[in-house]
């Protein structure tokens, strides 16, 4: 009857564990807070599947030319400062033995945080002989290639030459 009632199931220590707004038609889990969508998560989140199919799918059925689905990573920090990690995408496995291994790991750095001249610092590490090694990086002023000094060659191809620049 769209009658503005809401619906709430309490855990053990999570008085909104599930929560129902029917007023503001908003789903959240593990908070009575709506955190600006339609479902609102307070809390970690893991998607676990035993197959090989999609755990997470963005989709978009706006048929106009701009951009879309998107995905944002968002530090909603009320105190930035310089230095501070925005965020990073961790890539893992496990090694034969059993023993779970960061294989890649993107960071992003904000190296400046003053208002009108914010800078960043992108860095790509690579998991080389059990241990993360910085494979590129780049930040407002230049690239860089092997920062750590790792013992990898550098190579570039052209559309004849599988070594048109070659760095042993």
């Amino acid at each position: 009857a769209s009658q503005d009632l809401d619906f709430r199931v309490e855990s053990n220590g999570n008085a909104n564990m599930l929560f129902v707004d029917g007023g503001n038609d908003h789903v959240n889990i593990g908070t009575a807070t709506d955190l600006g969508g339609v479902f609102n998560v307070g809390g970690s989140t893991v998607i676990n599947t035993a197959d090989n199919s999609f755990q997470l799918s963005l989709q978009s059925t706006d048929a106009d030319a701009n951009a879309g689905p998107k995905l944002e990573f968002y530090r909603n920090s009320s105190s930035p400062a310089d230095n501070d990690f925005l965020g990073n995408i961790t890539f893992s496995n496990n090694d034969d033995a059993g023993n779970k291994d960061t294989m890649m790991d993107i960071q992003v750095q904000l190296i400046d945080a003053t208002a009108g001249s914010e800078d960043l610092k992108v860095d790509f590490y690579t998991n080389k002989n059990g241990a993360g090694s910085s494979t590129m990086k780049f930040t407002s002023t230049e690239t860089i290639f092997n920062d750590d000094s790792a013992d990898v060659d550098f190579r570039v191809e052209s559309n004849s030459y599988a070594h048109c620049l070659f760095v042993d």
